[in-house]
């Protein structure tokens, strides 16, 4: 079965050493956490000469955590639509109904795994006084590993540290309040839409 949502998030920059702030005083806010880890491993899709990621959509195949499936995000504005398909649709090659989502950008361009990414992810979800889940903030420590390209480039790992503030319940003021309590603490926003565009940057650049 195939599952749509809308994506509102925002994206911090933190440094290895940061440590996350409470977050129950936001306004709105009645309590934070308690924290929950998950161990997440993607695998993303595109053509050799990432047709996806330069048209800012992303295709992964992601396993750990609540949301394990396939993902397809798309740009809707300043979110993001994210359409989701069981991982039993799948392993190698992406599913039909993703990629024609996507057709317009592939041109009937073949797609494979271009990077894997795996995250330690420790979630905090922020509740109203009712219990009604607002939003979660993610701390994600991520290792990007990029396989060798046929056209000879070598292959490349490299790791960082960034938030995410994703609503859930909540309403878009919810993200600049959280947002600024992050920022005094030592976060700094970022300015990437994805972690695919980061891990990518170097190549991207250099096939641009």
């Amino acid at each position: 079965m195939v599952h749509e949502q809308l994506e509102i998030e925002r994206k911090f920059d933190v440094d290895p050493g940061f440590v996350p702030p409470a977050l129950g005083g936001v306004p709105g806010v009645a309590a934070a956490g308690p924290p929950r880890v998950h161990d997440l491993e993607a695998v993303y899709h595109d053509t050799a000469d990432l047709r996806l990621a330069r048209g800012r959509v992303t295709l992964r195949r992601r396993t750990g955590g609540p949301d394990a499936g396939w993902h397809l995000k798309l740009p809707a504005g300043a979110a993001r639509r994210e359409v989701h398909l069981p991982l039993d649709r799948g392993t190698d090659v992406a599913p039909a109904e993703l990629l024609e989502l996507a057709a317009g950008l592939l041109e009937g361009a073949p797609t494979g795994p271009v990077v894997t990414l795996r995250t330690r992810r420790v979630v905090v979800e922020l509740r109203d006084g009712a219990g009604r889940v607002l939003a979660e903030v993610a701390d994600d420590t991520v290792t990007a590993t990029l396989p060798p390209t046929a056209s000879g480039v070598a292959p490349e790992v490299r790791s960082w540290r960034e938030l995410e503030v994703e609503l859930v319940d909540g309403e878009e003021p919810l993200l600049a309040a959280v947002g600024e309590v992050l920022v005094a603490a030592g976060a700094r926003p970022s300015p990437r839409a994805s972690k695919l565009a980061f891990a990518l940057s170097a190549r991207l650049a250099d096939e641009g």
